[in-house]
């Protein structure tokens, strides 16, 4: 008997061959007035983050670890949001509104990988301005070219590996019964919705790796930045606490919004969970950030500034 439900369950699995993303409406009025403008906030994003790697590249003046940081920081953004939107803009004009199996394992993976890798990413940005305001003498030794490719190759590795290990376990369940997924992309919560397994231990683990992941993150930024904060307010000229304070204030603003918005997904507790509240910060942390960063480091960035002005002089001359 037990080996014929064994049997009976493996074709069960079987069965899901592919998901239906049920998206964020099924008006479609709604749905051609939501493919324009996120049609335009993906071409902004791309537009956005490449041309910052591309001016960052170009510009010698740029080729310090922030902006190391900050093109790898680009990447990223382009990277994870490519992962998700091209399918949800396609989905939003498509009738049937599938995909595949393995699309599904491939696109929870990636965009889990670089977001990930963000949020480490993050973190080291933190680190780096800690060590340029508190001792700015030793900051070419302290962040040497070998130290940023270290830590931004160790940003890429805890990402990818973390998604890994939830792909691994999320994929690994079976899907034997609906394959609706109530959702603009394979997110782990409406996937287990879907398993007609136990799934406690994958939600302990996600809460966990999470927990430890974010916190680790979070620990790192808030310690440099108390740092930080020591190190402007020993400096005896308002000029220099003022130049100090707006390095950072761009890196601060990125990190409330992308932090803010993370805590609040995959955090919070499980009696307050609500599906739509989930897809609304979704589309915030998966389509809108990524557009906004590049302009949060420009518009208040005076070096990013002048290099595209050079660039653009350069172009019309």
């Amino acid at each position: 008997m037990a080996r014929y439900m064994k049997e009976v369950q493996t074709r069960n699995q079987t069965e899901v061959t592919e998901f239906i993303l049920l998206g964020l409406s099924d008006n479609s009025e709604l749905q051609v007035i939501l493919f324009g403008l996120f049609l335009l906030i993906y071409m902004a994003t791309m537009v956005g983050n490449l041309g910052m790697i591309v001016l960052i590249k170009m510009d010698p003046c740029l080729h310090t670890p922030m902006y190391f940081f900050l093109s790898s920081l680009s990447f990223v953004d382009a990277s994870y949001s490519s992962s998700v939107t091209p399918k949800m803009l396609v989905n939003l004009m498509a009738e049937r509104k599938a995909i595949s199996f393995n699309g599904c394992a491939a696109q929870f993976y990636f965009f889990g990988s670089f977001l990930g890798t963000e949020c480490f990413l993050l973190a080291m940005m933190a680190y780096d301005r800690y060590a340029a305001i508190w001792n700015p003498l030793l900051y070419p030794i302290l962040m040497s070219e070998r130290i940023c490719v270290l830590l931004v190759a160790t940003s890429f590795l805890a990402g990818f590996g973390n998604a890994a290990i939830h792909t691994g376990m999320t994929f690994k369940l079976p899907f034997c019964g609906s394959n609706k997924i109530n959702h603009f992309y394979c997110d782990t919560p409406p996937l287990l919705k879907l398993s007609c397994s136990d799934t406690r231990i994958n939600g302990i683990a996600i809460m966990a790796f999470s927990s430890v992941n974010v916190i680790g993150c979070v620990t790192i930024i808030l310690i440099s930045y108390l740092c930080i904060l020591v190190a402007i307010l020993r400096m005896p000229s308002l000029e220099g606490r003022h130049k100090a304070s707006s390095t950072c204030a761009s890196h601060l603003m990125a990190i409330t919004m992308f932090f803010g918005t993370i805590l609040f997904m995959y955090l919070r507790p499980t009696s307050s969970y609500s599906m739509e509240q989930d897809k609304i910060a979704s589309v915030f942390y998966a389509v809108v950030i990524p557009m906004l960063n590049p302009l949060i480091y420009s518009l208040k960035n005076k070096d990013v500034k002048g290099a595209l002005k050079k660039i653009l002089q350069k172009q019309i001359l």
